[in-house]
């Protein structure tokens, strides 16, 4: 037997709405406009991470670099702290550049002030002895 020989039954019968179904509602009040309509799907905004953002202050750089280079350290410490204020006022980036030019060219300028008071203790001591 093929199942085209097989009796299915009736179809089932149309959907009838209950009896008691919601009230339905009419045309809006005289007054109304229609409903507004959808506008354009709006455009592609930018990939996540391409926003705005606010510019590194110039001077925490140019802080850092001064404060690796030995002798400048000391421009380096003071240009990191002048940063740090001009970062507080305007809001811009680079806090933690000031920051490390700050504590870089510390270290490095208490490290030449360490070196140079042990030279001159050092060369002192052997004043005596160098003259004949």
């Amino acid at each position: 037997m093929s199942e085209d020989d097989l009796y299915r039954g009736d179809p089932p019968p149309a959907y009838q709405p209950p009896a008691s179904a919601a009230p339905t509602y009419g045309p809006p009040p005289p007054g109304y406009g229609p409903p507004p309509g959808y506008g354009p799907p709006p455009g592609y905004g930018p990939p996540p991470g391409y926003g705005w953002r606010r510019p590194t202050n110039q001077l925490a750089v140019v802080a850092l670099v001064l404060s690796f280079l030995g002798p400048l350290a000391v421009a380096g410490l003071a240009l990191g702290v002048v940063a740090r204020g001009q970062i507080r006022r305007t809001g811009e980036e680079g806090e933690g550049l000031a920051l490390a030019a700050v504590v870089i060219g510390g270290v490095v300028t208490t490290f030449l002030v360490v070196v140079l008071v042990f030279w001159i203790v050092v060369l002192s001591s052997l004043g005596g002895s160098l003259t004949p």
